[in-house]
């Protein structure tokens, strides 16, 4: 029985890491999704623990013919507190909670800009410079590290989502309209990034590379004379 526990243990903590891990952040978007993300999780167990407590109570208690009625008061008084009250303030603090985490995620207008350009069943990226020109394409995104960069993201054919769990959240990819979208490496490096929307029979192919590099100074794009 231990052998099992301890092996179990062992399984579920490896299956915290991995290219494609929520669990394991590198960038300070992808980290205050996994907070939250965390903070709900321990919030919504002690609620369902707090509920099981009550209902045990509450089933194993028995009431003898004789003993007098509670009452509208006592009624009240739970109605009010645990049906009401309780409610409203775990959701309040997860409302504001969100809010915060929220805020963090929006796009900021100093940042450098790539382009990502999604199809059946591929991604291409090229820099934007200020006039909003785009360079040379490439299969891979290439960002400097510690910095937060803007990708604006977009498709060709069908709503796609471009997902790089380690670094930000997702974004969809709709035909048509650019979505600006904000992630940023901590570290050099290569991260794994996907599709996370059903985008046709080439879906599970369709992956892609952001690299952070450790150069802070994006490559120049000219505007063409």
């Amino acid at each position: 029985m231990r052998a099992l526990v301890i092996g179990s243990i062992s399984l579920l903590v490896a299956g915290c890491a991995g290219p494609l891990s929520t669990l394991d952040p590198v960038g300070p978007q992808a980290r205050s999704v996994f907070y939250f993300a965390s903070a709900m999780t321990l919030v919504a167990s002690a609620v369902l623990i707090f509920v099981l407590i009550l209902f045990a109570r509450a089933f194993g208690r028995r009431r003898r013919k004789d003993a007098p009625d509670p009452g509208t008061g006592a009624e009240r008084t739970w109605i009010v507190w645990l049906g009401i009250a309780f409610p409203m303030s775990v959701l309040s603090v997860l409302l504001a909670a969100t809010l915060w985490v929220g805020e963090g995620q929006f796009v900021r207008q100093d940042a450098p800009t790539w382009r990502a350009t999604a199809s059946q069943w591929q991604w291409t990226f090229a820099q934007v410079n200020a006039a909003g020109e785009t360079g040379p394409s490439t299969d891979r995104l290439v960002i400097p590290a510690g910095q937060p960069v803007i990708i604006e993201i977009t498709a060709t054919d069908v709503i796609h989502s471009f997902w790089v769990p380690r670094l930000a959240g997702k974004m969809d990819a709709v035909p048509g309209k650019l979505n600006r979208h904000l992630i940023q490496a901590d570290a050099p490096g290569t991260y794994l990034g996907v599709c996370a929307e059903y985008c046709g029979i080439g879906h599970d192919r369709m992956r892609f590379e952001v690299v952070a590099t450790a150069d802070p100074r994006p490559q120049a794009i000219r505007a063409p004379r």
